[in-house]
């Protein structure tokens, strides 16, 4: 699996932290909406094009928080 983009709600903390990372693996596409930083609760959503992952990451980024996408690490293969 490849991530592609990662947003981050700019705030520290379990409670306050959010991040929504977009994935890829073969035909597949995968959004993650992820509360309370690594040891947080996550939610998974797959679909079949990258356009609708992207329609969903949209409607998640939406609201008062100032997201900011972060860069992807280069894979290390």
């Amino acid at each position: 699996m490849e991530q592609r983009k990662h947003w981050w709600n700019g705030k520290w903390g379990r409670i306050a932290r959010k991040d929504v990372y977009l994935r890829t693996n073969g035909d597949q596409w995968y959004v993650e909406q992820r509360a309370g930083g690594s040891d947080g609760s996550s939610h998974f959503f797959e679909y079949d094009s990258e356009d609708t992952a992207l329609d969903m990451v949209r409607s998640l980024l939406a609201g008062p928080d100032e997201w900011r996408e972060l860069s992807v690490r280069p894979s290390s293969r």
